[in-house]
């Protein structure tokens, strides 16, 4: 890219905008960015409606509007390479847990049962379109880049902005959170499934092992494991590690029911059960990928529907 500066877009979509606000999170080592960047679009900074020439693109947030879907085809069209940026835009993220209903029991429960609308219309076209599936961005366009995170970690933006940057390949591995977990897995006589509101977990020990759900050892490790070295059990939020992505049939419950019924005295089929029962939870960040949603293992309806049944 000669000596010029590399030219930035940044779009988001149906997202809370965290993501943008990771940017800044890289403090000091922003400027080291800027000096090789010039941002022409970005909806926190700038008061382009347009979508410019550029060189990178960073996407944030997932497809779940008429409104998204053309802004991803327009940064497509008109940047080189495109980052889909944060588990939103890689994995459809905590929206897609809309996908356990119908756009109608949304619309419905939002705008004409919910006590505090206190309405009884839907929007009218003044509003984008709500589409009926919330839906990752490479399933619209074609993706360069995937940078996952609940936001990402400053550490892998610095890390993946300056690969494209100096036109190499980012280095990032594909451990999964446990990698970066101080705690140790041992053998316990933990007979029951606890809550996090429940007790006081050791801060030595592996939450599995003391009977606590921790989706460290399912997750793709892109945040340096800061929640369970601080004492709360891992959400999942950078999305599923490859071999639950790609193994048809290994999924985020056989993974965890296994681990912890070797680790506990707690019977495989109770936690898979437990699993199950909090799918809407356990799965919530990645739902909406087809790698998780197509899974002949993934029967999030039936599981919804037999505990509403109890």
């Amino acid at each position: 890219m000669s000596g010029d500066k590399i030219r930035l877009n940044t779009e988001w979509l149906c997202d809370c905008g965290g993501c943008h606000v990771a940017l800044v999170d890289l403090h000091e080592k922003i400027l080291k960015v800027l000096e090789s960047v010039t941002i022409l679009k970005c909806p926190v900074l700038t008061d382009e409606k347009n979508y410019p020439a550029a060189d990178i693109g960073i996407l944030t947030g997932s497809v779940r509007t008429e409104h998204d879907r053309h802004a991803a085809i327009e940064m497509r069209k008109n940047c080189k390479t495109i980052i889909a940026f944060g588990t939103c835009a890689v994995y459809g993220g905590l929206h897609g847990a809309g996908l356990a209903h119908s756009r109608e029991e949304i619309m419905d429960h939002v705008y004409r049962q919910s006590p505090t609308t206190r309405t009884d219309f839907l929007p009218n076209n003044s509003v984008s379109s709500l589409e009926k599936m919330v839906t990752p961005i490479d399933e619209v366009i074609d993706v360069d880049l995937y940078l996952p995170g609940c936001p990402p970690h400053p550490h892998f933006i610095f890390e993946g902005l300056s690969a494209l940057i100096e036109q190499r390949s980012p280095k990032a591995g594909k451990e999964s959170v446990c990698a970066g977990c101080r705690r140790t897995m041992v053998k316990t006589e933990a007979d029951t499934i606890k809550e996090i509101t429940e007790g006081v977990p050791d801060k030595e020990t592996c939450f599995l092992s003391q009977g606590y759900i921790c989706q460290g050892s399912v997750t793709l490790d892109r945040c340096l494991a800061p929640c369970p070295n601080h004492g709360v059990p891992c959400s999942g939020c950078a999305g599923p590690t490859m071999q639950v992505l790609t193994e048809p049939t290994r999924d985020i419950r056989t993974e965890i029911g296994q681990r912890m019924s070797r680790l506990t005295k707690i019977p495989y089929d109770t936690v898979k059960d437990h699993l199950e029962r909090t799918a809407k939870t356990q799965y919530a960040y990645a739902m909406a990928t087809k790698m998780i949603g197509n899974k002949p293992t993934f029967l999030i309806r039936k599981w919804i529907a037999e505990g509403e049944a109890r």
